[in-house]
């Protein structure tokens, strides 16, 4: 029972040094490779606990190894660009002057529902509030609002506010969500011209409509 007691204080204390000679980083900021190298550090810390004849010496030694290769591929793609697009990815623009990029959302494997979570994490409520959105490689999400749409408070410009109410969704991949509808207090017909304001026939053309913060009708063709 102490062996087990002594040797995970020591691992304990190992990985400690360890982590933190990879320097202060967020889970969330990790690049792909480091988070591939914590994973593996953690797993390797665990067997030396688990298995008392397994010598630390022959724990530890795998542990530093990949410290080493940590500093490696940090130090190549600090030096080659080429390297850090292949190995940390490259940012994506997933809205480019307001308009949601299909082939980007598609190749990040996202859907409407994930890039709204993001943007509302943001405290971007509205698509249309968004000049651009970029995905950069660590998984966070970088946003530039459009210049009408930068924060100022109204009390600093003596202006009287009107209630906001949450975006809803109505229209996601070209299909009509009724029950959203519905809570909207709209109809089929009530849609139907809004539609029609744009030329569009049919609910299918449309790839995201919603009805935004200050109730109006917001929508994106295919």
């Amino acid at each position: 029972m102490w062996i087990m007691f002594t040797r995970t204080v020591i691992v304990y204390l190992f990985v400690v040094l360890v982590v933190r000679i990879m320097g202060k980083r967020q889970v969330a900021q990790l690049q792909p490779f480091e988070l591939v190298i914590t994973i593996m550090i953690a797993e390797m810390a665990t067997i030396p606990i688990e298995q008392t004849d397994i010598p630390l010496i022959k724990a530890i030694m795998p542990i530093v190894s990949l410290l080493l290769m940590h500093f490696l591929v940090s130090l190549l793609t600090l030096k080659s660009e080429y390297a850090r697009g292949m190995i940390c990815g490259k940012p994506s623009i997933v809205i480019d002057k307001g308009k949601i990029v299909q082939s980007e959302i598609k190749k990040l494997q996202l859907n409407m529902n994930d890039l709204l979570e993001q943007l509302r994490c943001k405290d971007y409520h509205n698509v249309d509030d968004v000049e651009y959105a970029i995905f950069e490689t660590n998984g966070e999400i970088s946003i530039i609002p459009k210049k009408d749409k930068k924060s100022v408070e109204c009390a600093d410009l003596g202006l009287e506010t009107k209630q906001q109410v949450i975006p809803i969704t109505i229209i996601l991949d070209g299909k009509l969500n009724k029950d959203n509808l519905e809570k909207a207090k709209r109809n089929e017909d009530w849609l139907k011209k809004q539609l029609q304001k744009e030329n569009i026939d049919r609910v299918e053309d449309v790839f995201f409509g919603y009805i935004s913060t200050d109730k109006e009708f917001c929508m994106q063709k295919y």
